[in-house]
């Protein structure tokens, strides 16, 4: 059992008979009044994200989690597929528990978090950047080859459509933050 005090980013406790992550905790000591922890969860299952506040110092069921790398391999109708680096073991995990799927390409190093007791996948963080090619995009237009103020749409290689700089072509490739789908750079070859 832990507490309040405990809480930190990432955490997976037991809500209301739902394992959720922390997200976003705020230890707040009022000039009256008990002290308080804010709080933003995440549902695994639903993947919502919910407000609730807790009196400073209850005791909270933390539960173990346990992240373990893969290799994204592919997807069909099943789900989607990854092997073990470790175990060279494969599972299939439903599209749910993948946040931005639409930005794997097959290849991908993932962490898989595991609920420990149980031993079933909860959710696949993908990496921080992934370098994608431009599989598609309108032209820029000449002489706006500097601003990033606008933006145009592009269709990457997994097919997925994300927003660029006028001045970003067709055939570059580009790095892509996975957790807010936002282009970062050109990638030079």
């Amino acid at each position: 059992m832990a507490t309040t005090a405990d809480f930190r980013n990432g955490m997976c406790i037991e809500y209301n008979g739902q394992l959720c992550f922390i997200v976003q905790f705020q230890h707040v000591k009022p000039g009256k009044g008990p002290a308080f922890v804010r709080t933003k969860l995440r549902n695994v299952t639903t993947g919502k994200i919910l407000e609730n506040t807790f009196s400073a110092g209850v005791k909270i069921n933390e539960q173990r989690v346990e992240m373990r790398p893969h290799q994204y391999l592919y997807n069909d109708e099943m789900g989607f597929h990854f092997m073990n680096m470790e175990s060279f073991e494969q599972i299939t995990v439903d599209k749910d528990l993948v946040e931005n799927y639409d930005l794997l390409k097959e290849g991908t190093q993932v962490d898989v978090v595991y609920h420990a007791d149980t031993e079933t996948p909860l959710l696949v963080n993908l990496p921080a950047f992934i370098n994608f090619e431009i599989t598609y995009t309108e032209p820029g237009v000449r002489g706006d080859t500097s601003s990033t103020s606008s933006l145009k749409q592009a269709t990457i290689e997994t097919g997925a459509i994300i927003m660029v700089p006028l001045f970003v072509n067709q055939n570059d490739k580009i790095k892509v933050d996975t957790r807010d789908r936002s282009y970062v750079e050109r990638v030079k070859e």
